[in-house]
């Protein structure tokens, strides 16, 4: 009943009218244009990713500066934080699982809440698409250094997690605004560095927006249409009806805030991993006498690639690239998520973050590349990201890829409503919260967009926009890291020594 008279709200709402009036109008022009206006949407972003890439990414002696940049931050929190990776997983689980919860303290979403937003922003088309696409690109090894870069980014999301809490604003009606551009302007300006703190979280937000648009938006609407036309002919070749679909339901729940999107996300993740997971598994298990040789295959690939563009370097740059597309560790966006959760205690939140790149790259990164290994389809060079995967499921379950195309289509859009908040919350901080409809508007319309151009641009755009986020995050937590450091420190004192208040 509530959802009903949430409906019926929606309905009545001017804002959300104007959505699904334009978006339709869009679709119309786009219908009866097909070979035109698609065509000229897809070159000019085609053109504009191609320009974009040139000024913002160059190499250090083969490997682009932004891969580095990731890598060398990663190791360094892991060292900095004394492995916090590993010494607090046991206690993290303990926090989701609500030990830890007390109602009484300020947020707006429990622990669980906070941690399924989040995933539900990371666990989606980069575990289906991308590991499929780095395997291609870099060869079997890139899982091998895939799962490197996610036992290291679990102490870079812990860093920056940390800090979200640590720095968010609490407005006067309760709600929650926190990420990295909070601890970049906020916490710099507490080392006497307010005006480099400003810039930076200046420019990470407008990254971040970039990224809603691409990674958290084209990426998902572009690569789940791929998997459901496969399955649903009558989407093929009406891609632009697909994009109409997604946009609507897309903005029916984006109008509901961290709440809305929360509620949603702690019921759609459990749900999107146990089918993915199992049926990974069952593959997996029907060919048990393979996985040595899989594996085996995974680590040769990874020391000494064959046919691989970038040899070695090539290897680990798709590895790392692609997880860092994957689970976001270094870039600062889950901190957003994070913020919003109802604790007074910034390390705890930063401890049940870190469950992320273990559970998105270590578990279902590395179950999706074996069934596509397993499977063999990774030698198959016509195939594109989600439709290898959905090739390698379907020659064991003939009939899987039906449930997988649903997988994906939840996966997709549990992904857009989590970024849509990143980006609004990035786009409150530059132009004021008066605005937000205008950024809500922008990014409906980006996923009729994703639909329409072509896989090889949205790509380099998502990853552009996303990695360009690392740059001023990264280099933030490395200033405020011995304050995390220190809260750490403290943290872990209270707990072993027992003063911390277990609720259940």
């Amino acid at each position: 009943m509530r959802d009903c008279r949430l409906f019926y709200r929606l309905q009545k709402s001017p804002w959300i009218s104007l959505l699904l009036l334009a978006i339709p109008s869009a679709a119309y022009a786009a219908d009866n244009t097909t070979g035109g206006s698609l065509g000229a949407i897809d070159a000019a972003f085609s053109y504009l990713v191609a320009a974009l890439s040139k000024i913002l990414f160059f190499s250090i002696g083969g490997m682009p500066f932004i891969v580095l940049w990731l890598i060398v931050g990663a190791a360094f929190f892991t060292l900095r934080m004394g492995f916090i990776n590993f010494r607090a997983f046991a206690h993290a689980i303990s926090v989701v699982r609500g030990r830890y919860d007390n109602p009484t303290e300020t947020g707006e979403v429990t622990h669980f809440q906070a941690l399924a937003a989040a995933l539900s922003a990371t666990v989606g088309l980069g575990n289906i698409a991308g590991v499929a696409i780095a395997i291609q690109l870099g060869g079997p090894g890139a899982m091998f250094w895939m799962t490197v870069a996610g036992l290291l980014g679990m102490s870079s999301k812990f860093v920056e997690c940390t800090l979200g809490q640590k720095y968010r604003i609490v407005k006067p009606d309760g709600t929650v605004s926190g990420g990295a551009m909070h601890y970049l302007s906020r916490g710099l300006g507490e080392l006497g560095l307010r005006p480099l703190g400003k810039l930076l979280a200046a420019i990470f937000a407008i990254f971040c927006v970039g990224g809603s648009f691409g990674i958290g938006n084209m990426f998902q609407v572009n690569q789940s249409y791929a998997s459901v036309a496969a399955v649903m002919p009558f989407f093929d070749g009406r891609s632009w009806l697909y994009g109409l679909v997604m946009a609507v339901l897309v903005a029916l729940v984006i109008i509901g805030g961290i709440k809305r999107i929360g509620a949603v996300a702690e019921k759609l993740v459990p749900l999107m991993c146990s089918i993915y997971i199992i049926a990974s598994l069952f593959i997996i298990l029907m060919n048990l006498s393979q996985i040595p040789n899989a594996i085996a295959t995974i680590i040769q690939g990874a020391f000494f690639p064959q046919a691989v563009a970038g040899g070695f370097v090539g290897v680990l740059v798709q590895g790392f690239r692609r997880a860092c597309f994957s689970n976001e560790a270094g870039v600062g966006s889950a901190a957003i998520a994070h913020s919003a959760a109802r604790t007074e205690e910034p390390v705890r939140e930063g401890i049940v973050a870190l469950l992320e790149p273990f559970i998105d790259t270590v578990v279902i990164c590395n179950l999706t590349a074996l069934v596509v290994i397993i499977t063999g389809v990774y030698t198959n060079t016509n195939e594109d990201g989600a439709q290898m995967t959905n090739e390698a499921f379907a020659s064991v379950i003939s009939w899987f890829p039906y449930v997988l195309a649903v997988a994906v289509f939840l996966f997709a859009f549990s992904t857009m409503i989590s970024w849509s908040y990143y980006g609004e919350r990035c786009w409150d901080y530059l132009f004021g919260d008066l605005t937000s409809i205008v950024y809500k508007v922008l990014f409906v319309a980006f996923v009729f967009v994703g639909a329409v151009v072509n896989l090889g641009a949205v790509l380099d755009f998502s990853d552009m926009m996303v990695l360009a986020m690392a740059v001023p995050n990264i280099f933030g937590c490395y200033l405020l890291s011995n304050k995390v450091a220190a809260d750490l420190q403290d943290y872990m004192n209270r707990l072993q020594t027992g003063k911390m208040p277990v609720y259940k």
